[in-house]
């Protein structure tokens, strides 16, 4: 009879409930706390599942973490994705679905005796039902859940995934297909861990394009892509379908985009996800924005903004009317920087209205509508209305056209605060860039309080950053030697990017903001008159005092904060 091999004869997890020693071993590593544990427990009470299986569906613990913990409780070996084969093992003596169901999966064959990779050691009776079925002992290791399902889904593609999108089938009949499709256990696994793994290691977006033969799959980190190891193309259809339903969007329609909103428990915080689909020439392309507000602080000095930049904002915002604008491109933190100004002005005494397309974090005691073009509610129409509502405050999430410039204008002029973002390469150019709306010059200055302009660049990795010396040409090019707010040292050193399991190899962890901020003045206001240009404006601006975006970035390079190099690739800035 082959002998099974799941835990050495002496491992003292034998001895006690193994669950609650792997419990004990979690909070022992901080892997959760006791209060999640507790509610994970009433949840286990009520419908009869396994203390630890329930944590990790309510997202209590990661699969990596839990995985990790099994491995430790019971010594046995923790495989990575390189572990698993490239070709199937005993394909004719094992069934497919008994090693889906079990999430097992052979992966070698050792001194007569089957390696096998699952993910619930606990489960005596998978191990004992491969040794019989293969006549041969079992050698287990533990697996994290997804890459099983991943290496499970390229061994032993489901014909049934391939044909769910073929031609010629009818759209209701393919809309079943794909919804049965998507209601499958490891596609629901596989959807879960995908989001799952990119809150836990702080992505701000997930990409999942299909490609002719393969669905790429790719993280954006510190606003920069990184992919990842790609599902089955097979179930291309599958995972678009399942993050569609959980979306609450229409599966059957593929040729139009779609916009939707997820939420879900992740290690037992709420998070947000904002889905957009967009139809593509292989299939469905799906962005998935993760709006964790766990992970965002709406706190100036921890976005990085220079403590001059962010007292002059605050001071702007603290007036009575008038316009503020934040301006930059998207994805340079614009919304995070208003939704922190808001958060300062958020009192008892102050009624505050904002208009978000999208909304992307609730904020407690503001009140915010979403604009919904499709009904006829625009910006322009909604900021009409909320001025009936006697607001303090009001936040318009981006000036478009000359209508809605022309109403905030109004709004400011009759008492009200306005803030506003706007899409323009500087604080100078958005004066330009309402004067190209049509905006008249004498409104502009009347209303107009400050400019925020900003980019988010990478910070540097401080556990594996390195210091060089300066070369002559770059100290020369960039004026290094004149800064007049950081104090150089002689030879001037700046830092580098390295890389290590920390930073997972970039060399750079999180973001901060470079900015600047225009106030307009006399001479701003006579060169708005004069219709200057946004370069002469800016020049304007800097002679009163403006501290340039480039020249804020600057200083974080000097500083070991960033690089040179991330500051020009933000600003694209010329020599």
């Amino acid at each position: 009879m082959p002998v099974t091999t799941i835990l050495p004869d002496d491992n003292e997890a034998s001895a006690t409930d193994p669950v609650e020693r792997l419990i004990a071993l979690l909070l022992e590593d901080g892997q959760c706390d006791a209060r999640a544990i507790e509610r994970a427990r009433r949840v286990g009470e009520e419908n009869g599942d396994r203390l630890d299986i329930v944590m990790s569906k309510l997202g209590v613990i990661s699969e990596r973490s839990l995985a990790a913990a099994y491995a430790r409780l019971f010594n046995l070996p923790f495989a990575e994705k390189s572990r698993y084969p490239d070709a199937p093992l005993w394909p004719d003596r094992l069934s497919l679905d008994f090693l889906r169901q079990a999430r097992a999966i052979p992966v070698a064959e050792e001194g007569g005796a089957a390696v096998v990779v699952l993910a619930d050691p606990l489960d005596d009776f998978v191990a004992e039902a491969l040794s019989l079925s293969l006549n041969r002992p079992v050698i287990l290791e533990i697996g994290i859940p997804i890459d099983i399902e991943a290496a499970f889904n390229r061994l032993y593609p489901a014909e049934d995934a391939q044909t769910a999108m073929e031609p010629g089938a009818g759209i209701e009949d393919d809309a079943e297909k794909l919804r049965d499709l998507a209601s499958d256990a490891p596609v629901i696994r596989l959807v879960n861990q995908i989001i799952w793994r990119a809150v836990e290691t702080q992505a701000s977006d997930i990409h999942i394009e299909p490609q002719d033969d393969r669905l790429r799959i790719r993280y954006r980190y510190d606003g920069v892509l990184h992919e990842v190891e790609s599902p089955p193309a097979a179930l291309r259809a599958a995972i678009t379908s399942r993050i569609k339903i959980m979306a609450h969007l229409d599966i059957a329609e593929r040729r139009l985009p779609q916009d939707g909103r997820i939420r879900m428990a992740v290690r037992g915080q709420e998070v947000d996800f904002r889905v957009s689909t967009v139809p593509s020439l292989h299939g469905e392309s799906v962005v998935l924005r993760v709006l964790d507000r766990g992970a965002v602080t709406f706190d100036f000095a921890q976005l990085g903004l220079p403590a001059a930049i962010a007292r002059a904002f605050r001071t702007a915002l603290e007036l009575p009317n008038g316009i503020v604008l934040v301006t930059g491109p998207t994805g340079s933190g614009k919304t995070t920087s208003l939704y922190t100004g808001l958060l300062g002005l958020n009192a008892v005494s102050r009624k505050i209205v904002t208009v978000e397309d999208p909304i992307e974090f609730q904020l407690g005691g503001i009140n915010q509508i979403q604009v919904r073009p499709q009904i006829g509610l625009t910006f322009a129409s909604l900021l009409r209305s909320i001025l009936r509502q006697d607001p303090d405050v009001i936040m318009v999430g981006e000036i478009r056209d000359l209508e809605t410039a022309q109403i905030a204008v109004q709004a400011a002029l009759t008492g009200h605060l306005v803030l506003s973002t706007l899409h323009t390469n500087s604080a100078a150019a958005s004066i330009t860039r309402l004067r190209d709306m049509g905006l008249e010059d004498y409104l502009m200055t009347a209303v107009l309080r400050g400019v925020l302009a900003q980019r988010l660049v990478r910070r540097l990795c401080p556990l594996c950053r390195r210091e060089t010396e300066a070369p002559a040409e770059l100290v020369a090019r960039f004026g290094l030697h004149q800064r007049p707010r950081i104090t150089p040292r002689e030879p001037i050193r700046l830092w580098h990017a390295q890389g290590c399991d920390q930073c997972r190899g970039t060399g750079y962890r999180g973001r901060l903001a470079i900015a600047e901020f225009l106030m307009p003045n006399d001479e701003i206001e006579r060169l708005v008159f004069k219709r200057a240009d946004h370069s002469e404006i800016e020049r304007a601006a800097v002679a009163s005092g403006m501290v340039t975006m480039f020249q804020t970035g600057l200083d974080a390079a000097m500083a070991g904060i960033t690089t040179i190099e991330e500051v020009v690739r933000s600003i694209r800035a010329e020599s």
